[in-house]
């Protein structure tokens, strides 16, 4: 059974960096398409990166210039890596396979980014 444990969250202040692990059980980053997503209080989970397997990359626009995602296939691993954080990039960040469904209904526990100004 698939595991995806996410980590490297924290409390950072406006204009700062983190940078955000998932780490997954099984070899499902070789299969497929993996994004980032994050859920903000009180709004739907957004897909805000995504990377192929041949690692073409993809962003929402809000995140454009400033966040970066990249994958080791060999370690089981995508990471983010967020730069000048903005308070509206508070939420719970969560990786998953790109689009959803190749692993059901699952998600992971996320890992909380709170950005203050």
């Amino acid at each position: 059974q698939v595991r995806l444990v996410e980590s490297g969250g924290g409390l950072v202040q406006a204009g700062g960096s983190l940078r955000l692990s998932c780490a997954a059980s099984g070899s499902i980053f070789s299969r497929y398409a993996m994004g980032w997503y994050r859920q903000a209080p009180g709004k739907q989970r957004e897909l805000v990166a995504s990377i192929t397997i041949g690692g073409d990359t993809g962003y929402a626009d809000s995140v454009k210039g400033r966040f970066t995602i990249s994958r080791d296939d060999a370690k089981n691993r995508v990471y983010l890596q967020m730069n000048s954080l903005q308070p509206e990039d508070t939420a719970v960040y969560y990786c998953n396979t790109r689009p959803l469904g190749y692993l059901g209904d699952y998600w992971g526990q996320g890992t909380q980014v709170t950005v203050s100004s």
